[in-house]
């Protein structure tokens, strides 16, 4: 049978668990997972990234998942976070899913499914509209992951992403979450601030 997988939404780590998740996001990195590290990272810049994303946990900016094991271990078996796209105030209606990440050792048991799931609704029960993500494009098995659960493609980037000599697509994806009553959608038609008409 398999060890039950226990979700955990830290807004501080201690040590130990600093040290779990290193070892999660250096096994990951050491098998060519697509997190963004060009070789497995060291502790230290794994403790770098955690408190820049917990530092937006705790100002609601940011959630981090973690899914452990079970089993009295907790082993950190996965992770996800999403962040608010916070840089100006006419993006802050939005959020952004990354680092989506399981433990090779732990594939195949529907983590990286659980994990987005409940990215997705904890980002609507923060009162966001839209929820992007940007995935690699060789990486057909989470693209039909993504699609499966309700994103769809807005743009590609040919050769957006270089890893050492090798060049990928980068490709974008949202899932809009719903507006609150009275928001008015004027997608690319020319009124509203900012707008200029079409020259002839």
């Amino acid at each position: 049978m398999t060890d039950p997988v226990e979700l955990v939404w830290p807004t501080t780590l201690d040590d130990a668990l600093r040290a779990r998740t290193h070892r999660m996001v250096h096994a990951v990195s050491e098998t060519g997972g697509a997190i963004g590290y060009l070789a497995p990272p060291s502790r230290a810049e794994t403790d770098a990234w955690l408190d820049g994303v917990l530092a937006d946990v705790r100002t609601g900016d940011a959630a981090l998942a973690l899914a452990t094991s079970g089993d009295g271990s907790d082993e950190v078996l996965g992770c996800a976070l999403w962040r608010r796209r916070a840089a100006v105030a006419s993006y802050r209606h939005s959020a952004e899913i990354q680092q989506v990440m399981t433990h090779p050792a732990a594939r195949g048991r529907g983590i990286g499914r659980r994990l987005v799931s409940a990215l997705i609704d904890d980002v609507r029960a923060a009162g966001l509209e839209l929820l992007l993500l940007g995935v690699r494009g060789n990486n057909h098995g989470a693209i039909a992951l993504y699609e499966d659960l309700g994103f769809r493609e807005w743009g590609r980037l040919p050769s957006g992403i270089a890893v050492g000599d090798e060049r990928f697509d980068d490709v974008k994806m949202y899932l809009e979450l719903g507006r609150p009553d009275g928001v008015a959608v004027h997608g690319s038609a020319a009124v509203g601030a900012g707008a200029s008409s079409r020259r002839a």
